[in-house]
């Protein structure tokens, strides 16, 4: 995958131009089977059912069942260092926290990003707080004990949490039809999450930003979880049963040049992203380009890249990001 960034130097003077360089994006509505576009089931797959009729994904969220996923790749994995969104449609049907009697508090249901891999095997426990690496998702707790609460949530590698202030009172009442976006920023390291309930803003919602001692987090896959009521702090177990439709779907990573700063004829600099290589390329004519520097790892902050011999006529500049 290559993707280039156009960059103009005219009479001795380099201006810079935003091209038309495209963004990774993944979009989902559910009008044909999702296993023909990419979709996974983990666990226990009666919990996630397409309706081809009205074309939607049915999700039950029953946390006395296994973990459970239904997920869709992304390609290279997510970083605190790379910016990106995604946007679903959610209506519940019905919601009980506290479903179990012997676990009479708040439990979630959750929608957003993970590392497969590590969410899938035995020793992931979303329940305990400190055995569920590698999330980046939108929670929401039921009122059970608790007033019904909205929380954003980042959880590292290392199972650091940054949770989103938990804003409450917010209840997603059911048969209403919200619409959550979830954009995370690299350059404020935040998670802001935006609702609106029947086209309406719902909320606010408190931002996530990450604590300056968090480490990162590798998220490789976006979708719908249903987590496991195991691990949790006794006298405080909690529960959930769910019945709703998740449709609509949209994933979109920004391009990964983000920021161009001029710095000189033939000397570019921009914040890079890790995970892919850039080099730069000239033109004096418009019809052929020609590399003039050595390919260069994105460092998640600013990188420089340097034309060695520039010419002495204007030319056309442009950075080429292609993952390795």
């Amino acid at each position: 995958m290559k993707i280039h960034l156009p960059l103009l130097a005219v009479a001795g003077l380099l201006s810079v131009s935003l091209g038309a360089a495209r963004a990774t994006t993944i979009a989902e509505n559910f009008a044909s089977a999702p296993e023909l576009s990419g979709w996974s089931t983990f666990g226990n797959s009666n919990l996630f059912a397409w309706n081809a009729t009205r074309q939607n994904l049915e999700v039950t969220w029953d946390s006395a069942q296994p973990n459970s996923y239904f997920t869709h790749a992304i390609g290279p994995d997510l970083t605190k260092a790379s910016d990106f969104m995604l946007g679903f449609d959610l209506r519940l049907q019905d919601i009980i926290g506290g479903a179990n009697s012997n676990k009479p508090y708040p439990f979630q249901i959750a929608i957003g990003f993970l590392n497969v891999a590590q969410a899938t095997s035995a020793g992931f426990i979303r329940g305990s707080g400190y055995e569920s690496p590698n999330l980046v998702e939108f929670d929401y707790f039921p009122e059970a004990i608790y007033s019904p609460t909205v929380s954003p949530v980042l959880i590292s590698r290392n199972n650091e949490f940054n949770a989103g202030g938990f804003t409450f009172p917010l209840e997603l009442v059911t048969n209403a039809l919200f619409h959550v976006t979830l954009r995370y920023t690299a350059e404020d390291q935040t998670l802001r999450t935006m609702i609106t309930s029947n086209g309406v803003p719902f909320g606010p919602v408190n931002d996530a930003t990450l604590s300056t001692s968090f480490s990162d987090f590798a998220v490789d896959h976006f979708g719908v979880s249903s987590y496991n009521d195991a691990g949790q702090f006794p006298g405080f177990e909690g529960s959930v049963l769910a019945h709703g439709v998740v449709d609509n779907f949209i994933f979109a990573a920004p391009p990964p040049v983000t920021k161009v700063l001029a710095t000189g004829v033939g000397q570019i600099q921009f914040r890079s992203t890790t995970n892919w290589l850039y080099h730069l390329e000239r033109t004096t004519d418009f019809q052929s380009w020609s590399p003039v520097s050595a390919p260069a790892a994105g460092v998640a902050g600013m990188l420089t890249l340097l034309d060695t011999n520039p010419p002495a006529m204007s030319a056309l500049y442009r950075v080429q990001a292609q993952l390795p």
